[in-house]
């Protein structure tokens, strides 16, 4: 155990404020070692004569920056930071930040229950036609780099965003290399190393990773069953004063919540009032298509509407297109084309022809009816069961029965030739919420027959105590 202690005269504010900067600061320069063992509450109270309601609040905030972990009954641990080296300990810390739980080459025969790209309904006859084309009309631009963003790349972008009567401005539009790559984008202008990103506890997590690697941090938001929770966003930019909060306000992966509009418009307030910016992913919002005002909508000032072709569409062509606030989307173009290495000029013109002939929303519409099918039988399969789906989105938030946990099920899941998603896969960060639940995508198995064929297994698996299935290592 550390001898540390604040100094609690080197800065202004609460105390409880300070007392969390002064072990981020620590941290951050070595004085608090990465494994070391922070004082207890206490002890701290008493040497620096506060109470120690004080100092649990420090201990919380630092935990919820990801900092330290707080296990009852033996203390308060540093985890470290990016600046220090953990390898002694045994441990990659960039691969234990990045990698998450899924498998990243999957072993042959298993079925695929971990991914939620578009179904193949046919999209390769239709993409070889249209690339045939661009390949006879444009050999000048195959052969060379993209220098140039026509208009119509930019037309693709606003039919492919809109929403009922609304649609963004063409200049606002931005072309990228997939959804992820646009919000890194929207990240590398906005902040800066060190700088805080709102996400919530579970979400789409190779963003939190991926922003963790160009170091910045994660703060973590409450949600409840309508999405972010107002008074928690309102805490945290309070008190971690974030640049951006990172949300899905329709059909959020994992949990499959839609925001409604009321907490959109209560959401949007507060950015305002924080000055944060939001970066808006409605890659399956835009698929379920509930009709409410999107944030691009109710703060286009401060938000970037993110979409693109991968989950409705076709994975392997990875067009989308970020719209941004105004005077921002010549930053994200070049930030883009920094954080990516370019668009290539093939891509972002498959992307626009999908779109402005049509094509794109005529294979959404198949890929949404075949998803439905599967849905429903997913909904049989599980009947009985506490799960969140949607008719028109290729996943399934499954909570596990008692005595089931999370990593447990998904490594018995492994054992029967089955790969699906574990919670930990979309945890943002070093979180303490325990929700005992799992993602199992639709969208992956060749035909109708091989999903219901694996649901019943996973189904049969459920009614069975985990015996004999070890946890994950």
């Amino acid at each position: 155990m550390t001898n540390w202690l604040p100094n609690l005269q080197a800065s202004d504010g609460p105390l409880y404020v300070r007392i969390a900067d002064q072990i981020e600061q620590a941290i951050n320069t070595g004085a608090l070692a990465s494994g070391s063992k922070l004082p207890p509450q206490r002890n701290l109270a008493y040497d620096i004569g506060v109470t120690i309601g004080t100092v649990s609040r420090a201990y919380s905030m630092v935990r919820e920056r990801g900092l330290v972990s707080g296990e009852v009954g033996r203390g308060t641990y540093v985890l470290g930071s990016p600046d220090n080296d953990d390898t002694a300990s045994g441990i990659d810390p960039v691969t234990a930040r990045l990698v998450g739980t899924r498998a990243t080459n999957a072993p042959p025969g298993k079925l695929r229950f971990d991914t939620t790209a578009a179904t193949d309904v046919g999209q390769s006859a239709i993409v070889t036609d249209i690339l045939s084309a661009i390949c006879r009309e444009q050999p000048n631009e195959i052969s060379s780099y993209t220098r140039n963003f026509p208009a119509h790349w930019l037309e693709a972008g606003c039919q492919w965003l809109k929403r009922g009567d609304w649609q963004p401005a063409q200049e606002s539009i931005v072309p990228t290399l997939g959804a992820h790559a646009a919000v890194i984008a929207a990240v590398s202008v906005i902040t800066a190393p060190g700088d805080r990103i709102v996400f919530e506890h579970v979400t789409y997590s190779q963003v939190s990773r991926g922003t963790a690697l160009l170091g910045r941090q994660t703060a973590l938001v409450d949600s409840d069953a309508h999405g972010v929770i107002p008074e928690d966003f309102e805490r945290i930019c309070v008190q971690q004063h974030p640049k951006l909060a990172f949300l899905m306000s329709g059909a959020q992966n994992p949990t499959l919540v839609t925001m409604p509009e009321e907490r959109r418009r209560t959401i949007a307030a507060i950015a305002k009032r924080h000055n944060v910016f939001l970066v808006e992913d409605n890659l399956y919002g835009a698929t379920a298509d509930n009709g409410i005002p999107l944030l691009a909508e109710i703060a286009p000032e401060r938000t970037f509407l993110v979409g693109g072709l991968s989950k409705s569409v076709a994975a392997g062509v990875r067009g989308g297109w970020i719209a941004c606030p105004p005077h921002l989307a010549q930053r994200v173009r070049i930030a883009h084309k920094m954080v990516s290495g370019g668009l290539p000029f093939l891509l972002a013109e498959l992307a626009a022809r999908l779109v402005l002939s049509g094509m794109a929303d005529a294979i959404r519409t198949k890929v949404s009816e075949e998803v439905s099918i599967r849905e429903a039988q997913a909904r049989r399969i599980f009947e009985g069961l506490d799960f969140n789906s949607h008719p028109r989105v290729p996943f399934l938030w499954l909570k596990l029965p008692d005595p089931w946990l999370s990593g447990t099920f998904r490594q018995a899941a492994f054992a029967e030739d089955i790969l699906i998603d574990d919670e930990d896969e979309f945890k943002a960060g070093r979180s303490e919420k325990t929700f005992h639940r799992v993602r199992i995508g639709l969208s992956s198995p060749v035909d109708r027959g091989e999903v219901a064929a694996g649901l019943m297994r996973l189904r049969r698996l459920l009614e069975n105590a985990p015996t004999g299935y070890d946890s994950p290592a």
